[in-house]
């Protein structure tokens, strides 16, 4: 068996604490983690070693972006893309127990979903399209991909599809893109396939609701598929919503995908 869990951290530094109490409660093999918004020299690897998890590979940035794979067993292979022409630490793999394990941070694309007027949406698109080539040009196989995709492709993975129709995230050119990428690279959605379609799921609640339980106006930005030689292995899918109430949280919750290998 194959836990891997990823999360959006939002910096591992301010929530380091909360890093190694998730790896006590919910036992990955693997966790992977987005947004970790600390360059390499300043990464937290002795005291996330001291916890147990001496198999790492992160790639960071000061105060932006950055990734990292935490892991009980050997990593191999480590590989980090660059996309869309930029080196901005969005993207790292390894290699554990024969399964090419990819870790993503997608831009969030800024707010107004009109790339000619906004750079940063055109750069998400433009990042998203880049996957798709990558991953179509040879479909996968023995393969994950997860993280913050920042993408709710379907209505089951927003509170209102109706209201967030041109919000980013939930736009149709977004959802068209991400979905596009889902079926060119040969992937499936391993939590959404262990729910169902029709299962409203989110993994993301804003830091400006004032009550973001009583509202639960979410969205599911966070994901993992496997390629679809992997797609029977699923054994089972969480959202660990709780950690959204946890003391200075991330605004995104862990999801965690097992894999029966």
């Amino acid at each position: 068996m194959l836990k891997i869990t990823s999360w959006n951290i939002n910096s591992v530094r301010l929530r380091l604490g909360l890093v190694i109490g998730m790896l006590k409660d919910l036992q990955p093999d693997l966790l992977c983690l987005q947004e970790t918004k600390a360059q390499d020299s300043d990464f937290p690897a002795a005291a996330l070693a001291e916890a147990g998890w001496a198999h790492q590979a992160f790639r960071g940035e000061k105060s932006y972006n950055g990734v990292a794979i935490l892991s009980r067993r050997p990593l191999s292979d480590i590989q980090m893309l660059d996309w869309a022409g930029r080196t901005d630490c969005r993207h790292i793999s390894a290699v554990v127990d024969g399964v090419r394990v990819h870790n993503f941070y997608v831009p969030a694309g800024g707010d107004v979903p009109d790339r000619e007027v906004n750079e940063k949406f055109g750069h998400k698109l433009d990042f998203i399209d880049g996957m798709t080539a990558h991953f179509g040009s040879a479909k996968p196989e023995k393969s994950v991909l997860l993280g913050d995709l920042n993408i709710a492709p379907l209505a089951a993975d927003v509170w209102s599809t109706k209201q967030l129709r041109n919000v980013v995230s939930h736009t149709d050119i977004e959802r068209e893109k991400l979905l596009g990428l889902i079926d060119q690279g040969g992937w499936h959605d391993a939590v959404r396939g262990h729910f169902g379609p029709e299962a409203v799921l989110y993994s993301w609640w804003s830091y400006r609701a004032r009550d973001w339980l009583a509202s639960n106006r979410g969205r599911r930005l966070d994901h993992v598929w496997v390629s679809r030689d992997l797609k029977q292995s699923v054994a089972a899918a969480h959202i660990h919503q709780p950690a959204r109430g946890l003391e200075k949280p991330s605004d995104h919750v862990p999801v965690s995908v097992t894999l029966n290998i």
